[in-house]
């Protein structure tokens, strides 16, 4: 069935916008959770400003995701060294009573869940003066004064409307892991294009550069792209030396705009909430990966249990794009490849190969017939050499050789280069230290693990679809 936008709207609304006992239950807690702040920091002999930010108080939190943001804010006498020790024990004083996460932002803040959903994070900062920033979490209470003076009541449901939008479309969040569009970004887009349909609009006809600058605080443009390398600039209106679009990666950049444009051409539902993924069945699975016709590699280990999402999916990413190096300079072609966790023990690399196999030899180019001392150095290095399969030969005005390559099979290419670690290669020590738990597996060799891990059945299943779920 298909709905006009305004049908859409309204559903997606209805859904988003909290109650007011919505509103009421979390500012409550907010201010519980900010008189409490202040008290342990007072018994620990700290003194704490304690100032509720982000989406609670700009009131543009999701009805479905609350998240409140307290923020401890001190003096600049205070050694940075406190925030990783005094300070992060009065926040996990405070939020004692709920199951809580150690997290890493510039520095250690914790992260904490009520027993009904609600997260809370406290984070230490430092009360400074506007542009006068000790640390990065200083902004905060600039970013949220700056976006309550701005933003009408009309305004926030459309922020609403943005972020879900982008988490549908899996491009929400700044953090590694997703590497998309923070709450304070979706906030200033809106700003500045003054609703959702205005900013889907814009982004649809997105093609090179992109810079916004709400405040006109750079006379020139091109000032800009010279300052900051990322595909897309969004000067921070409270501090012009930092780009709030920074953490977006070029892939989440263009998944919103293909599915802005897409959206505009076809409103629906699915954009905001997404058909769940359905896991193939043993049997479907059995059949689908030997249909592909290539060669899925499995990499899986034990990582070490981290209590920093961050750190861990900062390694796995870097561990990933090590590994794919080690295959392409192989000459191995990779046709996709992904990263899974369930962030506690259990981590995998998956490489989609054209072949597991390839030949015994390549071909390597020599110098053109015109540099004559280049061509004696390639004869002498392959005349009679072990390595030398066919040739040296003419082709084209060049001397050309067949040479054997050091790796045919890529399992035993993987088994060589990480069977040591791999840290020489680039791997990051989460890979690294694991090489007693590490396993390559090949095709349907991944059965028994997928059909005993329901999270990973879901990844594997979507990675074999290939497509967004917006677009099924």
């Amino acid at each position: 069935m298909s709905y006009s936008f305004e049908e859409i709207r309204c559903q997606v609304l209805k859904r988003v916008t909290p109650s007011e006992s919505d509103q009421k239950k979390v500012q409550t807690l907010a201010n519980s959770l900010t008189r409490k702040v202040e008290q342990v920091a007072k018994i620990m002999g700290v003194k704490v400003d304690a100032r509720t930010e982000g989406s609670v108080a700009k009131n543009t939190w999701l009805k479905d995701s609350p998240e409140i943001d307290v923020f401890m804010q001190v003096s600049e006498s205070v050694p940075r060294e406190e925030f990783g020790t005094v300070l992060l024990e009065v926040a996990k004083e405070a939020t004692k009573d709920y199951d809580q996460i150690e997290r890493y932002a510039e520095h250690p803040f914790i992260e904490a869940v009520t027993d009904d959903g609600v997260y809370l994070n406290v984070v230490p900062c430092y009360k400074v003066k506007q542009g006068n920033l000790k640390s990065a979490t200083d902004r905060t209470p600039f970013h949220t004064d700056y976006v309550k003076a701005h933003l009408t009541e009309k305004m926030s449901e459309e922020v609403r409307l943005l972020k879900r939008f982008m988490k549908g479309i899996n491009t929400y969040g700044a953090e590694i892991k997703i590497g998309g569009f923070s709450g304070y970004l979706c906030e200033l887009l809106v700003l500045n294009f003054g609703s959702f349909l205005e900013v889907l609009r814009s982004v649809a006809d997105w093609k090179q550069k992109i810079v916004i600058d709400t405040e006109k605080q750079y006379k020139q443009t091109e000032t800009l792209k010279k300052k900051f390398v990322e595909p897309i600039i969004v000067v921070d209106p409270v501090d012009k030396q930092r780009n709030v679009a920074a953490a977006v990666r070029p892939q989440k950049l263009n998944e919103f705009i293909a599915a802005s444009r897409e959206f505009l051409k076809t409103p629906e539902i699915k954009f905001f909430y997404p058909p769940k993924t359905k896991a193939l069945t043993q049997t479907e699975l059995l059949e689908t990966i030997p249909e592909r016709g290539s060669c899925l590699v499995f990499i899986k280990f034990k990582g070490k249990t981290t209590t920093v999402p961050d750190v861990l999916w900062g390694q796995l990413y870097k561990s990933q794009k090590a590994i794919q190096k080690i295959i392409k300079q192989n000459d191995f072609t990779v046709l996709r490849n992904a990263v899974w966790s369930n962030e506690k023990s259990l981590n995998l690399f998956v490489f989609e190969l054209e072949n597991r196999l390839i030949p015994n030899m390549k071909l390597q180019l020599g110098p053109p017939l015109t540099r004559k001392v280049e061509c004696e150095k390639f004869l002498r290095k392959h005349l009679g050499s072990s390595l030398t399969v066919c040739g040296p030969r003419i082709e084209k005005s060049r001397w050309v050789v067949d040479v054997k390559r050091d790796y045919i099979d890529a399992v035993v290419l993987l088994k060589a280069k990480l069977g040591d670690g791999g840290k020489r290669e680039g791997v990051a020590d989460i890979v690294a230290k694991a090489t007693g738990s590490l396993e390559i597996l090949i095709n349907n060799e991944i059965v028994s693990f997928y059909c005993a891990d329901s999270g990973f059945a879901g990844f594997l299943s979507q990675f074999l679809d290939g497509k967004p779920l917006w677009l099924s």
